[in-house]
């Protein structure tokens, strides 16, 4: 059986369906005798006949404990029980199978043979019209339920010998019902499939969504946590590193604290490249493999598309940053790109990367339709980009400045300045 077998609505219907076949045939059967009919016996006979082949095939469509043997196909019992299964389910009397159209066949001749015998036959029309409709395609359940009204018809007058109005309102009123009742229930069921996938398919964007809020809170706790231990643990240790080396400078090479003050810096030596350590495992992964002009190179490449063409370029001699500044200028980029793609409409963007004496700075410039700064852009209303607001914010956080320069139909301009001192830039890199 199809999966609506297993619905309590269809169960309940089903045996409706059952109790109303047998109970008309039993109807048939009883008039036969009881109006001495000539051929009672005949009639008795070919009722049990057709009550028999419906009862096997009802038997044969029920739904049997299939899962059972399935669920443990990796025992050899199992297994057999599996293939047993499948061998019952392909033999079942199934919608759209050759069993159920070769069952469905035999119920139609034995009726048909009880129209010619009895004239009471014509109202097991009725339920036959809704197993045509059930086991046969659409394309041919119609015409059969059509042909079927029209042997009841035939039968009525054959045996009536008159034409009657409710000779033809009957069967043909009973046909209307049992296919606007199959197809309409069809189509509620195809709605609720629909339904069905529709509510699987949110469930699962809403994992994937929440997923991936949590993949974007472990970068940004990862980079807070980065940028918190490189401005405190590694700053720290690489100042008393400086103090002891600068103590071990001033004191004579026989002294008694020489050598504690010696092992004291190789601690603070060792403890700071842990701490450093730590910072690049947490820094973010367009930083792992290369330098911040090659994450930001890769960026504008994996941006660049049909509508919206970016180049990056680096002025200046490169020189290593800090892992907060690289952090910085790379996130500012990001966002900066993602508000151009969703807000901008522009086709060009250009991102510079440039090395002064004292500072870095990186600019992005694009063509698009560009905002009036001193109002409320769209990337800082919570729609989900960084926002400016923030950009400022992490600029800010390493003493560094934001400007934006933009007005509507103009394009947009935003520049991130971060001051760079030259002796600290050349002792972290010594250490």
């Amino acid at each position: 059986m199809d999966s609506r077998s297993h619905t309590p609505v269809t169960a309940a219907l089903r045996l409706c369906l059952h109790a109303l076949l047998t109970g008309l045939l039993a109807l048939v059967a009883v008039r036969a005798v009881g109006e001495g009919a000539p051929h009672a016996g005949a009639v008795v006979t070919l009722t049990l006949v057709t009550a028999g082949v419906y009862g096997v095939g009802a038997l044969a469509g029920r739904p049997g404990p299939a899962g059972a043997g399935v669920r443990a196909g990796a025992e050899a019992r199992a297994g057999a029980e599996a293939r047993a299964t499948s061998v019952r389910q392909r033999a079942s009397i199934r919608p759209g199978s050759r069993a159920a159209a070769l069952w469905l066949a035999a119920l139609c001749a034995l009726w048909l043979g009880l129209l010619v015998l009895s004239p009471d036959a014509l109202w097991v029309a009725f339920p036959l019209y809704f197993l045509q409709l059930h086991l046969l395609p659409t394309r041919w359940g119609v015409p059969a339920v059509v042909v079927t009204a029209a042997a009841a018809i035939t039968s009525f007058v054959v045996h009536r010998q008159e034409i009657a109005p409710g000779a033809f309102i009957g069967p043909l009123l009973g046909a209307a019902v049992a296919i606007a009742t199959v197809l309409g229930y069809d189509a509620l069921f195809r709605e609720s499939e629909r339904r069905r996938e529709l509510i699987v398919e949110l469930v699962a964007t809403r994992a994937e969504l929440a997923e991936a809020e949590r993949t974007a809170g472990t970068l940004a706790e990862r980079e807070r946590l980065a940028r918190e231990i490189h401005d405190t643990l590694a700053q720290g240790l690489s100042s008393i590193q400086l103090l002891l080396r600068a103590a071990e400078r001033t004191l004579p090479g026989d002294a008694p604290a020489a050598a504690h003050v010696r092992a004291a810096r190789e601690a603070a030596q060792a403890n700071l490249a842990e701490a450093r350590s730590f910072v690049r495992a947490l820094t973010p992964p367009d930083l792992e493999h290369g330098s911040l002009a090659a994450a930001l190179e890769r960026l504008c490449a994996r941006t660049t598309g049909p509508d919206l063409t970016v180049r990056f370029a680096v002025s200046g001699t490169p020189v290593g940053l800090p892992t907060p500044y690289e952090v910085a200028l790379l996130r500012t980029a990001q966002s900066a790109l993602a508000n151009t793609v969703r807000h901008a409409r522009a086709g060009r963007a250009e991102i510079t990367l440039s090395f002064m004496d004292t500072s870095v700075a990186l600019d992005v410039v694009d063509d698009g339709q560009g905002f009036n700064p001193s109002g409320a852009p769209v990337a800082e209303r919570g729609d989900g980009g960084f926002g400016l607001p923030a950009m400022r914010s992490r600029a800010a956080t390493l003493g560094g400045t934001l400007s934006v320069e933009s007005a509507p139909g103009q394009g947009t301009a935003l520049a991130v300045t971060l001051p760079v001192a030259g002796p600290v830039q050349k002792e972290e890199r010594a250490a």
